[in-house]
């Protein structure tokens, strides 16, 4: 079934309740254009300089955007992936905005709030997982996400909701731990952008685009992002260097 024709079986006949799933779905896809291209352009620029800030403000506002308009589709359809997917985005970007923003070495509430969160998501992912496990329909249903995806994002919102554990125990970040834990974030949260785009949405592309190592290189692209930039701040002394000289 098309999407069209998910929002109209869905409105039931209402005016309002249709027209604000169309306007979910095209912030939805606003927040995410912007994001990626914003997004790109932030890991490219020099760190820390006037452009990288600008481009990262606009990366965080679009994406969660992006996230909160399609949690609030996937809420009312309903899709329960799309939920925990939306979900997740917003809290790998806020908890990533906000490890650059908290003054280094402190915590707040939000912190911990964020870990709480991972929590959820884990156990959520988890309980999804079992019970597509163990529904036949819903391994027959080619479009229904395989359970293997939930393990696998329970698996990463453990590691997540484990980091921020550390960071609560820790008091804090400083240094290139703290540049780090805020590149991850952002280039995960890039992914999922990419991802649902370029990997995700190939249906709606020209025909022959579809399957396209292009399609294939822009979706991954980030995960490369974030094992380059994780590289250069953990094993390199240029960010050593670069807090030393401020």
């Amino acid at each position: 079934m098309t999407l069209p024709a998910i929002i109209q079986q869905t409105a039931h006949g209402s005016s309002l309740l249709y027209y604000a799933l169309w306007s979910g779905v095209v912030l939805h896809i606003s927040g995410g254009t912007i994001g990626i291209l914003s997004g790109g352009a932030a890991a490219v620029v020099r760190k820390g300089e006037r452009l990288h800030r600008l481009f990262g403000t606009i990366f965080v506002v679009s994406m969660l955007t992006m996230a909160g308009a399609a949690i609030f589709v996937a809420l009312v359809i309903p899709e329960k992936p799309n939920v925990l997917a939306g979900l997740f985005a917003f809290y790998l970007v806020a908890s990533a905005w906000m490890t650059v923003k908290r003054r280094e070495g402190t915590i707040g509430r939000l912190e911990r709030g964020a870990a709480l969160f991972a929590c959820g998501a884990t156990l959520t992912a988890l309980m999804f997982g079992v019970q597509a496990l163990s529904d036949p329909k819903s391994q027959l249903n080619a479009s229904a996400p395989s359970p293997i995806v939930f393990f696998i994002f329970a698996f990463i919102s453990a590691l997540a909701a484990a980091l921020d554990f550390r960071v609560i125990r820790q008091g804090g970040l400083t240094g290139a731990p703290r540049i780090a834990r805020h590149a991850w974030r952002m280039c995960l949260g890039l992914f999922i952008a990419t991802g649902s785009f370029f990997l995700g949405q190939q249906k709606v592309m020209p025909v022959w685009m579809q399957g396209s190592p292009v399609l294939l290189a822009l979706g991954f692209a980030p995960l490369f992002l974030l094992a380059f930039w994780l590289i250069k701040i953990r094993f390199t002394n240029v960010f050593k260097k670069a807090m030393a000289v401020a």
